[in-house]
């Protein structure tokens, strides 16, 4: 059915210049914390206000969460939402994410992006997930050195994901082949593009400005990670993509959720018996263990040692890496052994 011309999404009572200037401001940035929006609304009330300095600490939570409620009924007959979680990291800071709540979020972030640049967005997902996320060390995080080994897409048409029916398809939507012969393919020549890979120097211009626009971190140790902007983004998708929805809810999965928060876990605590699938965030584990008599998993019932981790940390621990600090090559050598279910030392 074709969209009315002269079609408006609905305006909340009360929507005015300064929620229009806070809607801008926040799609600008893409993410906010509440001291980062304490000065965005203090600047926004400074200039409605006819002039007068507002003090950024008088912003407070109850003022923000209005205009963040007030923004998302605006957009979100436009298939926009406004979403928040805490950042893993960051000692548990709250981040806010104005994303898009209904387009492929296998694309979210490449749509301004080159097929080639999109297809290797794919396969870096590819790696994260699948072969640096294995029962026996949960890396869900890539040095360079595996980063640039993805630069190409595997040969033979194989690609490193199980699920390629969701995450193997182009900015449109449609089925890739990842054959390099242009005339087997269906899009012909985007797919053809796709197909060639990038150069390393692209890789790593992509990745500084995959860093600058805020879908991955890196590191003090080199590792690139997604985001909270990301992860609220990609949620569906990863959830959909490198999980089973039909396993057993005690099958060990590839995308995982604390036991305190319920909220996905790239970086925390896992359970010291190797088979139980008991995962805990930083930032969750002092209150999660001050409601328990003692410190034992939950599930299991084996003592909680909090040495058995979840992202970069599955490698950074590791004797291995610490004896390779600052030796070129040896940080990828072994975090190789993630991809190789290896055991964690």
């Amino acid at each position: 059915m074709a969209m009315d011309d002269d079609w408006e999404p609905p305006i909340p009572a009360g929507y005015n210049d300064a929620n229009r200037a806070f809607i801008q401001a926040f799609m600008a940035r893409g993410t906010l914390t509440f001291r980062e929006a304490q000065k965005v609304l203090a600047a926004i009330k400074s200039a409605v206000e006819g002039g007068t300095d507002v003090d950024p600490d008088s912003i407070t939570m109850a003022d923000f969460e209005n205009f963040v409620r007030t923004a998302r009924e605006v957009v979100e007959p436009l298939d926009y939402d406004i979403r928040n979680m805490r950042d893993q990291v960051r000692g548990g800071e709250r981040v806010w994410a104005f994303i898009n709540a209904h387009s492929d979020p296998a694309t979210q972030m490449g749509t301004a992006r080159t097929p080639e640049e999109v297809a290797y967005i794919k396969r870096l997902l590819d790696a994260m997930f699948e072969q640096y996320n294995t029962p026996r060390m949960e890396v869900m995080a890539v040095d360079e050195g595996q980063a640039l080994r993805v630069s190409r897409p595997a040969r033979g048409g194989a690609r490193q994901s199980n699920a390629n029916a969701n995450t193997n398809r182009g900015m449109d939507g449609e089925a890739e082949d990842e054959d390099d012969n242009p005339d087997e393919v269906g899009d012909g020549a985007v797919t053809a593009a796709a197909s060639r890979g990038l150069k390393h120097s692209e890789v790593l211009s992509l990745l500084s400005s995959l860093v600058a626009e805020g879908w991955l971190a890196k590191s003090r140790d080199g590792f690139y990670s997604l985001t909270p902007r990301a992860l609220m983004e990609l949620w569906s998708w990863l959830m959909a993509t490198y999980n089973d929805q039909d396993a057993d809810a005690s099958e060990w999965q590839r995308i995982k959720f604390c036991e305190a928060c319920k909220e996905i876990v790239t970086y925390g605590q896992r359970c010291n018996e190797p088979d139980c699938t008991v995962r805990l965030h930083d930032m969750c584990e002092d209150a999660f263990w001050r409601t328990r008599g003692d410190r034992k998993c939950p599930k299991c019932g084996t003592n909680w040692e909090g040495n058995h981790f979840v992202g970069e940390r599955a490698v950074t621990s590791r004797s291995g890496f610490q004896r390779g600090r600052g030796k070129r090559g040896r940080q990828s050598d072994v975090t190789e052994a993630a991809g190789d279910g290896g055991n964690e030392d």
